[in-house]
């Protein structure tokens, strides 16, 4: 392996790392603030949410199609016909559908119901069926990536 291929693959790693490190604490932080029921802190983990898939998920995102494209490049398109690269190659996709078309909508749907809250002093019920759905859609992108995480270690 050449020093540039191990670089990239160091960089692609990286930004797996800070995508399902970023799923992760996401999901874990919502969930706090919401059992807290206080609608400041919702509002203000809302917010914070969506900052942080700026600043995380969508370099994340990024930075890992194009280092894994750079990296296929140096080896050979072929390997797009190994099972594990192929079907990491496929799920990837369908995780950034998932954020582009559900998730990052949601969140900032939840972000614009919860900061209409506070100005009520109340949360309006379509807040919680928003929370549902960026769960459920949130779970299975971050269950997605696990599995990409596991079939790119193990290469099965």
């Amino acid at each position: 392996m050449t020093v540039v291929f191990q670089i990239i693959l160091a960089i692609h790693i990286l930004s797996a790392v800070v995508l399902i490190g970023n799923l992760i604490t996401s999901a874990f932080w919502k969930v706090r603030a919401d059992q807290t029921s206080n609608i400041e802190t919702i509002a203000s983990t809302c917010r914070a949410l969506l900052r942080a898939d700026y600043m995380f998920t969508i370099p994340g995102i990024v930075v890992l199609w194009a280092s894994g494209m750079l990296l296929v490049a140096f080896t050979g398109w072929r390997r797009f016909e190994e099972l594990w690269l192929g079907l990491s190659f496929i799920l990837l996709i369908v995780v950034t559908v998932i954020w582009l078309a559900a998730l990052l909508p949601l969140q900032r749907r939840m972000a614009r119901l919860t900061q209409e809250g506070l100005a009520r002093g109340q949360l309006d019920p379509a807040y919680s069926r928003t929370s549902r759905r960026w769960s459920m859609f949130g779970g299975i992108a971050t269950l997605l990536v696990v599995i990409i995480l596991f079939l790119m270690v193990l290469r099965p």
